[in-house]
């Protein structure tokens, strides 16, 4: 088929020269699909060992047994400081009475009038 188009009234190129250049770019694909292939499958082992499973197990337990201890630890410390920090909060409160509760026996009614009870 005679394509006219802009795109391939440039190409100077003819249907088999074109054809060639796929064929040698497919097979430079493959080549480098089956080096990569062949190089994953050198590193998986035939027969796994015996206890496979069990090593594995053993590894997932020890870190998830890991992980815990860590989060308690953590949790741990953080109440600690929090609780500390709350105790130093407190402690350097003041020890006078505050506006509230100074003592005095006239109440202050907010929009009310001074000097008459209620």
């Amino acid at each position: 088929m005679n394509d006219t188009s802009p795109d391939r009234a440039d190409n100077d190129f003819t249907e088999r020269e074109l054809t060639e250049r796929e064929v040698t770019e497919q097979d430079r694909t493959e080549r480098e699909l089956r080096a990569a292939l062949e190089t994953l499958a050198g590193g998986v082992s035939a027969a796994p060992t015996p206890d496979a499973y069990r090593t594995a197990r053993g590894d997932w337990l020890r870190r998830e047994r890991r992980r815990r201890l860590v989060l308690a630890v953590l949790i741990a410390v953080v109440f600690t400081l929090a609780t500390l920090i709350g105790l130093w909060v407190l402690n350097h409160a003041p020890s006078e009475p505050g506006v509230i509760f100074s003592g005095t026996r006239s109440a202050v009614v907010p929009g009310g009038v001074s000097g008459v009870s209620p």
